[in-house]
């Protein structure tokens, strides 16, 4: 059997589930990259391209965008990194299972955006709710659709 064609890139400073990504790569036979920057440590792995950026907070980002192709799969929770993979044809998927799409990015990045200015003039704002057992099925269901599909 030919093995798939098709990337699965992973935002790896902020993925939980990265065992969940290799175990459905490897069983679909799809290539699995992990860009992280420096000061993160990652168990290499004999089945996953590791690629090692630098600090800059848009490494990680710029790298990814640089190897998507249509057709990729992009783990990310980076609304702004998920806007330009789609636009790529590639499609992304959050660490905790929701599928972005075209219709609602647009509106994510607005969302984002009001929540930096709050941040700028001194507002508090929660950050997202601790992972649970039940956002490990619900990525490993989203990621198993769009291997699949």
């Amino acid at each position: 059997m030919v093995p798939d064609r098709r990337c699965i890139y992973v935002d790896a400073d902020a993925c939980s589930f990265k065992d969940v990504v290799v175990e459905i790569a490897n069983a679909n036979r799809i290539a699995v990259t992990m860009v992280a920057n420096y000061c993160h440590e990652i168990e290499p792995s004999e089945e996953v391209e590791m690629v090692r950026v630098d600090r800059d907070p848009e490494a990680v980002d710029l790298a990814i965008t640089n190897r998507a192709a249509a057709g990729d799969i992009v783990v990310t929770q980076d609304y702004g990194l998920a806007a330009l993979v789609l636009g790529k044809g590639a499609r992304a998927l959050s660490p905790r299972g929701r599928i972005f799409g075209e219709r609602e990015i647009e509106a994510l990045l607005e969302a984002r955006q009001r929540a930096q200015k709050a941040r700028r003039s001194g507002e508090r704002l929660k950050g997202p709710p601790r992972l649970r057992p039940s956002d490990r099925e619900r990525f490993r269901r989203a990621l198993e659709r769009l291997v699949k599909g």
